[in-house]
């Protein structure tokens, strides 16, 4: 693609159902075999609103792969690379890793939340939200009434697009009798009392800046935020096994001695790991994983739930389907993922408290790591950067060193475009010494 810091470089582009444009598969297949690659890094974004927002986060995530290369590269490796486009979205008051970070220094909001107009736009063209549905819930945010009633009016609204956004495919990520997330089924004035009480934790707003209802709306709003997320979320998981995991089997195929190294960040990472549980039986072309800021479960690997014995992660034991490591790097400055990601999952029926989660139970990778796993290496980004990284199996990276910058209420969520992160994933890939 012209312009891009990489070459050769191609998109893939899948709808919400995992569906794939076959045109961007073909020629992808074509020019892997043209170019006689030996090697091929595939990319998957995050929350993100558009193509070309992806396109430059990839060509800046990408930008430090060449000079890693050329330093200490394999010099019989023939490297290409792959940007994968799904429909997620991003509410615009949050950075995202494609433009500079708000500082941290720059403090809590000040002002009521809104429902901007790219957000909106978001909501009507990415989940399933009409126009008039978006219009009522800008105004009930602009609005702030001093009504109980209305607040509930907000949250019904909110949780009715969660259930509009269900498909049959996207059930397919989840346990079958995992329960839905408390903040879609808890008393409405109580979720938003807790989701306002996590901003100002996270510093996101001053605790006392605002007094009685008027300061709900602020929980109110971020339930929208993480209700769109557990949609997003849900959505990674779909397009990783029905779209990406099929799309690398037909790649295998044809290509048969190509080297798949798999990255992700965010809900990107849940999506290439979810392409593990869509790979044809016998595919073997997947030579690492890394996960940057996964905002998945940390135990989906496990055999076993340290909670519940009987039952294992999402995605138990298939780390084994990748022939060289499974690379989980997290940071202790992701509050996105420290705080408000335990909030959103915990489950209905855990307890009837959202208040005090238990972060050990519902934390996400990108925070902790991979969670019950046996034999799981922990390394500092220095010991990993030393060539500590194991040849196969999973491994944790403490990547706080580097990933430390952004403001609330995500922190340093989308802090990952560094050079130190690029040399994981070519070091994952046994494509540098």
């Amino acid at each position: 693609m012209a312009g891009m810091c990489v070459d050769p470089y191609w998109e893939l582009t899948f709808d919400a159902d995992g569906d794939v444009d076959p045109g961007g598969r073909e020629a992808l297949i074509r020019g892997v075999a043209d170019a006689e690659l030996t090697d091929l890094v595939v990319f998957a974004h995050g929350w993100n609103n558009d193509r070309p927002r992806a396109t430059r986060l990839y060509d800046r995530f990408f930008a430090p792969f060449p000079g890693v290369l050329g330093a200490g590269g394999a010099e019989e490796a023939r490297v290409g690379y792959v940007g994968v486009i799904w429909p997620s979205m991003h509410f615009a008051d949050e950075p995202v890793p494609d433009f500079p970070l708000r500082p941290a220094a720059a403090g809590p909001a000040t002002g009521p939340p809104t429902l901007d107009a790219a957000t909106r736009r978001a909501l009507t063209t990415i989940l399933p939200c009409e126009e008039a549905v978006a219009d009522r819930l800008a105004e009930l945010l602009e609005r702030r009434p001093e009504d109980p009633a209305r607040l509930e009016e907000f949250v019904a609204l909110v949780r009715a697009l969660v259930a509009a956004a269900d498909r049959p495919q996207a059930a397919a990520d989840l346990e079958p009798d995992a329960p839905p997330p408390a903040m879609l089924t808890c008393d409405a004035v109580r979720v938003c009392e807790t989701f306002t009480a996590a901003l100002a934790s996270v510093g996101a707003l001053p605790p006392e800046l605002f007094g009685g209802l008027s300061k709900l709306w602020h929980g109110a709003y971020e339930l929208l935020r993480q209700a769109s997320y557990y949609t997003m979320k849900r959505r990674a998981g779909t397009v990783g096994q029905n779209g990406l995991g099929p799309a690398l089997g037909l790649l295998a195929h044809a290509r048969p001695s190509l080297r798949v190294h798999l990255a992700g960040h965010s809900f990107g990472a849940r999506l290439v790991a979810f392409a593990l549980r869509g790979l044809p039986e016998g595919t073997g072309c997947v030579a690492s994983l890394t996960l940057l800021q996964g905002a998945f479960s940390q135990y989906a690997f496990a055999a076993r739930l340290p909670f519940a014995s009987d039952r294992g992660g999402a995605l138990r034991g298939l780390h084994r389907r990748v022939r060289g490591p499974v690379v989980c790097c997290h940071s202790r400055h992701d509050t996105a993922l420290g705080v408000l990601y335990p909030l959103a999952s915990r489950a209905a029926r855990d307890d009837d408290s959202l208040l005090g989660v238990d972060e050990a139970r519902w934390g996400a990778l990108g925070h902790r790591g991979i969670q019950a796993v046996d034999g799981c290496a922990a390394l500092s980004l220095r010991e990993a950067l030393a060539g500590g990284l194991p040849a196969d199996g999973c491994a944790n990276v403490d990547v706080a060193a580097v990933v430390a910058r952004g403001g609330p209420p995500s922190g340093a969520h989308g802090d990952i475009c560094h050079e130190e992160l690029a040399r994981i994933v070519l070091l994952a890939g046994r494509l540098v010494r």
